[in-house]
């Protein structure tokens, strides 16, 4: 219905026209005072004729719109048509320069950073061993700054693998437990260094994921978890079968922020009194778990602590 009053508000010009002229041929038929037969007689043949016409324009302009939308271009029926077309063309044929151009580019900027990661990498592995001599305060919170360095390289890193076509997914059946033993081992001198309790309940959970991108979002948790809790502790449990959740006691969510933690760039009250937030970490943990087939989401309350959850028992992407 859409199309065929596109196609009247297309042909109304067309169709006013040949009602002001069947009109005005009626009028001096009837100030003729010519019967009423002379004057309907050839008026209804010219609306039949007309609505004929009408027809088989339509079905004439269905079948080129029909076309178009399958990406084949009609054949031009006037030279005002062939001018469209020739624009299209050379617009089509720019999009596709300028797209090979940023697919270039990207590619570049992927291979430049991850040189620049490895290369970074090696003075952070420099300076953590000789840190590890070391079991002062001050030792551990260079070293708990170190980390935190290194879990941004990581994040950029990330942000451009995903925006990648080929990502590296190795999709099975991998033991929970081993990925949040891992993810935990990496800040337990935050945890010394902050006075943090761990409460962690063995999940005895297996799900089909991908090892590398889901440890990325449980650090980025627990991360998150650390760095905002001066006091209380970091729980690690089960809600439900499937169902990992990470709860802290730390500052809380404000309730406006709550709906938009996992938007790109948005940081909320904690991210304005904290100058260091970028506001992508949850954003790449909720693309991640996207991929995956898995659903992450929050509930908080300022001033008490949040818990963020994992649904693991989405169906993932694939299994090999």
């Amino acid at each position: 219905m859409k199309l065929f009053g596109s196609y009247l508000k297309y042909r109304a010009k067309i169709m006013i026209t040949c009602a002001v002229v069947a009109l005005i041929f009626s009028s001096s038929y009837l100030l003729f005072n010519m019967p009423d037969i002379a004057v309907l007689y050839p008026l209804i043949l010219t609306l039949g004729t007309g609505l004929i016409a009408l027809v088989f324009d339509y079905v004439f302009f269905l079948r080129r719109h029909k076309q178009i939308l399958s990406e084949e271009m009609p054949a031009p029926r006037d030279q005002l048509e062939e001018d469209y077309q020739l624009i299209i063309e050379k617009l089509n044929e720019e999009a596709k320069i300028a797209e090979q151009k940023a697919s270039s580019d990207y590619t570049g900027m992927v291979e430049y950073y991850t040189v620049w990661a490895h290369q970074i990498k090696t003075p952070i592995a420099a300076m953590r061993l000789n840190l590890q001599s070391e079991d002062t305060e001050s030792a551990r919170k260079m070293m708990g700054d170190l980390n935190r360095i290194e879990a941004y390289v990581e994040m950029v890193l990330t942000f451009l693998r995903l925006e990648s076509d080929n990502t590296d997914y190795l999709i099975k059946e991998y033991d929970i437990d081993e990925i949040v033993r891992s993810s935990v081992r990496k800040f337990s001198r935050e945890f010394i260094l902050k006075k943090l309790k761990l409460v962690y309940e063995p999940v005895e959970y297996k799900a089909i994921s991908d090892s590398k991108w889901l440890s990325f979002i449980v650090e980025q948790i627990i991360s998150n978890a650390v760095k905002y809790t001066s006091e209380g502790s970091v729980s690690i449990y089960m809600k439900e079968p499937g169902v990992l959740c990470i709860e802290d006691t730390g500052i809380g969510i404000s309730e406006e922020d709550l709906p938009r933690i996992f938007e790109n760039g948005y940081t909320g009250f904690n991210g304005r009194e904290d100058k260091r937030a970028s506001g992508i970490g949850l954003y790449l943990c909720k693309r991640i778990a996207d991929n995956l087939g898995h659903k992450i989401s929050a509930e908080s309350k300022q001033g008490v602590g949040t818990k963020m959850f994992l649904d693991l028992r989405s169906k993932p992407v694939g299994v090999e």
